[in-house]
C-alpha cells in the first residue's frame, strides 16, 4: 500500500475519537493538547529571553556600579591623604628618581629651598634718616674668647638700628566749638575740627588703626580691644570695633560703587569665588580685579546671575578665570587657568593610581603626564612672554604647535570617567580659551592674582568664622575692596582709613586713587 506524504481531502481517520495507539485518547485532543504545549513552550521560551537580556543589563549596571564605587573610593583615599598628609618625606632614590614609578621621577627631585634661581633678593633698605646717635666706647674684653688684652684702635664702625615707639597713653583733644543758630533747623550747629569726627569719644586715628588691624593684619576684635589697652592705653569694647567698621563702610559705599564700574570698564581682569558663612548659612566671597583694583562681593548665590551684577550685562574685557560655568558669557573672551587644569590631571593621576588593577586604563597615565607637561611649558611660555624673552610675533606659530600637542594627547577616548570628561573638555570648541595669553598682551595664563587675592579673606575666615548679618556682609565686602584697592596704588591703607573717617566722598575717592583718577 502505498504512502501518502498527505491524506486525501476526503480522507477521515476512523480512530478520531478512540485512537487504540494512544491508549484510547480522542486524537484530536491529542493535537490540540500538542498545539497548546507548544505554545507554552514558545512563551517560556521568550520568557527565558526576557530574564537573560534582564540579567545581562543588571550584570552590566553592576559593572558599571562597581567601576564607579572603585572610583568614588580612590577619590576618598586622596582626599583623605590630602587632609591628612605625612610628616615624614618621601623615600627618594639615588639619581633624585622617586621609587613608585618612572612617570613621577620629576616629582622625587629635591627642589632647592629659597627663591627660584634669578630672583632678586630681598635687601633691607637703609633708612633715610637718623634720629639719635649713640657712642659706644670700645669693648675691654672680647666677646668671643673673653680676652682682656685689647687694644684700642681709631677706626670706627657704624650700626643703624630700626625699632619702634611705644607710648602707652592717649592723645585727649578738647575742640571748643564756636556755634551759629539756623533758623531752618531752628537749632544752634557747630562744625567739625581738623582730624575731629562729631558726637565721637574716639578719634579717626584710633579708629583707622582698628579697622587696619581687622582687616588688613586679620585681627580679631577682642584682640583689637586688647592691643589697644595694652600699648596704647585707649579702651573700648568689642562692640565699639564694630561701630567703626560699620561707619568706615557707610562712608566708603560710593567709593565701592565707583570701584564697581572702574571693574566693569577694565581691559584684563581676573575673577574667583570661595565660600563663607553668614549666620550658619552658606554664602559665597566673589572677587573681581587685576593689578590695580580688587574688588569683593559676598552673595548667597553662585550662579550666573550674580557674575553678572559683577561685571555688568556688557563687559568686553578679557576674563582670566577657572572651568566655572558662572562666568560663561562674561567678556568677549577670556583666559581659562592652565594652573587649575594641571592640577586636575594630578589629581585624575592620583584616583586612577588607586583603582583596582581590573579597573585600571592604561591610556590614563600617558594622556596626564602629556597634559602636566604641555601645561607646564603653557605657563613658563607666558612667564617668557611677560618677560620679553619671547617676541610677540612668534606667538601664532606657538599656539599652533601647543594646539597640535594638544589634539594628539585627547585624540585617545579613555574608560576612566574623569580623565574622560577632562579629556572632551580639552577637545572641545572651549579648547581655544587655552591660548588666549597667546593672543591678547597683558593676559597671564593661570588665575594666580586671583587665588592669591582671595587668600587674605580665607585666612579671615578662620578668624571671624563669617559674618551673622546683611550688614556684615556688605562691611566685609566693602572694606577689604577698598583696603587692598589701596594697596595696589601705592596708598598706606591706614592713612585711607583716616581720609575716609574724616574727609567727604570726592577727597576720600582721590586718596584712594593716589589723585590718579
Amino acid at each position: 500500500m502505498p504512502r501518502y506524504p498527505y491524506p486525501p481531502h476526503d480522507f477521515e481517520c476512523l480512530y478520531r475519537h478512540s485512537c487504540p495507539y494512544l491508549d484510547g485518547l480522542s486524537t484530536q485532543w491529542v493535537l490540540e493538547e500538542y498545539r497548546r504545549a507548544h505554545d507554552v513552550y514558545q512563551e517560556h521560551l521568550r520568557i527565558i529571553d526576557s530574564f537573560d537580556g534582564h540579567l545581562k543589563a543588571r550584570d552590566e549596571r553592576i559593572r558599571v556600579l562597581e567601576r564607579e564605587n572603585a572610583q568614588l573610593k580612590a577619590k576618598l583615599q586622596v582626599l583623605h591623604r590630602r587632609q591628612f598628609k605625612p610628616n615624614k618625606k618621601k623615600e627618594v632614590e639615588p639619581g633624585g628618581n622617586n621609587a613608585e614609578s618612572p612617570s613621577s621621577s620629576h616629582e622625587g627631585e629635591k627642589k632647592k629651598r629659597g627663591a627660584p634661581p634669578g630672583h632678586p633678593g630681598w635687601v633691607r633698605p637703609t633708612p633715610e634718616h637718623i634720629d639719635r646717635t649713640v657712642e659706644v666706647p670700645a669693648p675691654t674684653i672680647c666677646p668671643h674668647c673673653q680676652s682682656e688684652d685689647l687694644t684700642p684702635i681709631q677706626e670706627t664702625t657704624e650700626h643703624v638700628q630700626e625699632d619702634i615707639v611705644i607710648q602707652p597713653r592717649t592723645l585727649v583733644t578738647c575742640y571748643r566749638h564756636g556755634q551759629a543758630f539756623c533758623a531752618r533747623c531752628n537749632r544752634p550747629v557747630v562744625q567739625a575740627g581738623k582730624g575731629e569726627l562729631l558726637n565721637a569719644p574716639i578719634g579717626p586715628v584710633a579708629k583707622s588703626v582698628a579697622i587696619y588691624l581687622r582687616y588688613r593684619i586679620g585681627i580679631s576684635y577682642r584682640k583689637t580691644t586688647e592691643l589697644f589697652r595694652e600699648l596704647f592705653g585707649l579702651e573700648f569694647v568689642p562692640a565699639s570695633a564694630l561701630g567703626f567698621d560699620r561707619r568706615a563702610a557707610t562712608q566708603g559705599e560710593p567709593i565701592y560703587e565707583d570701584l564697581r564700574d572702574k571693574i566693569r570698564a577694565s581691559d584684563v581682569l581676573h575673577a574667583d569665588e570661595t565660600s563663607w558663612r553668614s549666620d550658619g548659612v552658606g554664602h559665597y566671597v566673589w572677587f573681581a580685579g587685576n593689578e590695580r583694583l580688587a574688588f569683593f562681593h559676598i552673595n548667597r548665590h553662585r550662579s550666573s546671575e550674580v557674575a553678572k551684577t559683577i561685571f555688568g550685562e556688557n563687559f568686553d574685557g578679557t576674563l582670566v578665570r577657572d572651568r566655572y560655568a558662572a562666568y560663561n558669557g562674561i567678556g568677549v573672551d577670556w583666559q581659562a587657568c592652565i594652573a587649575h587644569i594641571i592640577t586636575k590631571a594630578k589629581e585624575i593621576r592620583g584616583e586612577h593610581a588607586l583603582l583596582p588593577q581590573t579597573e585600571k586604563d592604561t591610556a590614563v597615565g600617558p594622556f596626564c603626564e602629556g597634559l602636566i607637561d604641555l601645561g607646564s611649558r603653557l605657563c613658563d611660555t607666558g612667564q617668557k612672554l611677560k618677560s620679553g624673552d619671547i617676541p610677540w610675533k612668534r606667538t601664532t606659530k606657538i599656539e599652533n604647535g601647543f594646539i597640535r600637542e594638544l589634539d594628539a594627547i585627547c585624540k585617545q577616548p579613555l574608560r576612566f570617567k574623569p580623565a574622560e570628561t577632562l579629556r572632551t573638555y580639552l577637545a572641545g570648541p572651549e579648547q581655544r580659551f587655552l591660548f588666549t595669553f597667546l593672543r591678547r598682551p597683558g593676559v597671564p595664563p593661570t588665575n594666580n592674582h586671583a587665588e592669591q587675592s582671595l587668600r587674605h579673606l580665607v585666612i579671615f575666615r578662620k578668624i571671624c568664622f563669617g559674618s551673622r548679618s546683611e550688614s556684615g556682609l556688605k562691611t566685609h565686602s566693602i572694606l577689604p575692596s577698598l583696603v587692598q584697592t589701596a594697596r595696589r596704588q601705592g596708598v598706606h591703607p591706614r592713612k585711607f582709613l583716616q581720609t575716609l573717617l574724616t574727609a567727604d566722598t570726592p577727597t576720600a575717592q582721590a586718596a584712594l586713587y593716589n589723585n590718579s583718577s
